[in-house]
């Protein structure tokens, strides 16, 4: 399997849930609101034999020339958006859902980004997030996929395609999803925003902007002990130096 990370850039974001750019090396994170996190936000294309998976679809930004950020980054890395096949998404805030729906500059015509792709998403996590009114949800950046047949409604785990597994872990958000792929004797691993880094994969920390915070940790703890039994490839949404990892 191919991976390619799909970097937006370097941000950090305080307890306003406003994502700030953020230059490495210029800017200086003491200059900041206390509090605030250094993260990257960094969706990822994984070319399989069957698929060009889509794992979220990052802050939905767009260049000074009017195209989304995420369809720009996909171009120059040699990936047509219209050859995107399925979509998995860890969970509905908006720095991993705001690139699900694309608003044309010119018409004002807003659709969903990838039409040719299917959209993966746990059936508890929308119903939360449609009903959800804190700031890391915004329901407009995802409302087309309610009405959409390009949706499937995931349960709590399950497998697609015999080769995508999947598994509601919770613990970032109540509903948060994370995702298994194996192909041949290759597995990848996606924890989203419960394994969003390295370091947090290396040590025992409890974050206090997780919904469970102990146990975003037990779950990282399982899932090292086990990715290192089976070798499996580590992609990290949130990390400003390391996208993906073998133990």
């Amino acid at each position: 399997m191919k991976v390619i990370p799909l970097s937006e850039g370097s941000f950090t974001v305080d307890k306003s849930k406003i994502f700030m750019p953020f230059e490495i090396g210029v800017d200086d994170i003491n200059e900041k609101p206390t509090g605030s996190l250094l993260v990257e936000i960094q969706p990822f294309v994984i070319v399989t034999r069957r698929d060009i998976l889509l794992l979220d679809t990052g802050l939905g930004f767009y260049t000074k020339s009017g195209q989304m950020q995420l369809k720009h980054n996909l171009m120059i890395n040699g990936i047509d958006p219209e050859s995107i096949t399925k979509i998995l998404i860890s969970h509905l805030h908006k720095d991993h859902a705001a690139g699900i729906q694309d608003t044309d500059k010119k018409t004002s015509i807003t659709s969903l980004s990838f039409p040719e792709a299917t959209y993966y998403v746990n059936k508890k996590e929308l119903e939360f997030a449609n009903q959800n009114k804190n700031s890391s949800y915004i329901p407009a950046d995802f409302s087309l996929l309610n009405s959409s047949e390009k949706l499937v409604l995931l349960d709590d785990a399950g497998n697609i395609d015999d080769y995508i597994h999947y598994e509601m872990s919770g613990a970032h958000c109540p509903f948060h999803t994370v995702f298994r792929i194996k192909e041949n004797a290759e597995t990848i691993f996606y924890g989203g925003d419960v394994a969003p880094q390295l370091q947090q994969m290396k040590n025992r920390f409890i974050a206090k902007y997780d919904f469970d915070g102990r146990k975003s940790m037990e779950l990282r703890s399982k899932w090292l002990e086990q990715g290192k039994k089976e070798h499996w490839k580590f992609l990290f949404y949130h990390d400003i130096k390391t996208p993906d990892y073998n133990f």
